[in-house]
């Protein structure tokens, strides 16, 4: 039932999206693009909040956006962590874990609009950003990133290249910008006239060409190791993604799960990302 709901409510504001473009297009393409920016979940739940709370950092500024950092000590290099889409800090408990085990200074972040973290938007640009903001703070040797956050590792890495940063490890993350765009278009139906604007709109704001923003093609100029994970049966993100990143990425090797999902959580992948940041 509930599925049904959203799908009702998608297509109703594609249909929303389609009639006020005949009035203006600009303001279509500003309310499309808040739309697919805007999380919907995110937040740091009841159970979530001990764990979290005790492990506070400070709160570092990205022009008008608070960023919530966690820190767990170690003797170790330190490894960055970044969250994906509707999530927060508590998705890499288990992940924590293994890396306290194993010694390592652990920084993490709530992405905008998640967590600890204020705002009501997020997307790769701006996360790419406040990521900055953290690695200048705290200049760690490791970036790990699931899904928008693997992403916006990547991204950050290509934009910013950063000497300091040894070794960055990818899970579950998209590649083209473009594919997310058709897959908007598609779960709303609005039409071509809305998605060209829309396109026109985010270059505007952030000097960034959909169909040239591809994680594959960032991967091509990084010269950092690369440990990239995908599951061969992702809905969320495709395997071909993992498959045009690794292709890229001369430094990179591609571990390929079956039936782990897209959260890539599991005590085997952890093993392996541990394994990777020792050798």
């Amino acid at each position: 039932m509930e599925k049904l709901i959203y799908k009702y409510l998608a297509l109703a504001y594609g249909q929303y999206f389609n009639s006020l473009a005949l009035i203006s297009k600009r303001k279509a393409a500003e309310k499309a693009f808040n739309l697919f920016c805007s999380p919907r979940k995110g937040k740091v739940l009841p159970h979530q909040q001990e764990y979290l709370n005790a492990a506070k950092d400070q709160v570092l500024q990205m022009d008008s956006i608070n960023i919530q950092t966690y820190q767990w000590s170690g003797s170790k290099e330190t490894v960055l962590l970044l969250h994906g889409w509707e999530s927060n800090v508590y998705r890499w408990k288990n992940l924590i874990e293994k890396l306290q085990e194993a010694q390592f200074n652990i920084i993490a972040i709530d992405a905008p609009g998640h967590g600890n973290s204020s705002g009501n938007m997020l997307n790769v640009p701006l996360y790419t950003e406040c990521t900055n903001v953290v690695i200048s703070t705290y200049n760690p040797s490791f970036v790990i990133g699931h899904s928008m956050g693997g992403m916006t590792t990547i991204y950050n890495q290509y934009k910013y290249p950063n000497p300091d940063i040894k070794k960055l490890v990818s899970l579950g993350s998209p590649s083209e910008l473009s594919e997310l765009m058709d897959h908007y278009q598609n779960l709303l139906s609005f039409n071509d006239v809305v998605l060209s604007e829309l396109e026109r709109y985010i270059y505007e704001r952030y000097e960034v060409e959909v169909h040239e923003f591809s994680a594959a093609k960032f991967s091509q100029k990084i010269d950092k190791e690369g440990f990239i994970v995908h599951d061969e049966l992702d809905t969320i993100a495709p395997f071909s993604a993992a498959e045009r990143i690794h292709g890229q990425w001369k430094k990179s090797s591609l571990l390929k799960t079956s039936g782990l999902g897209h959260s890539l959580h599991q005590e085997e992948v952890n093993q392996k990302i541990i394994d990777f940041l020792n050798s």
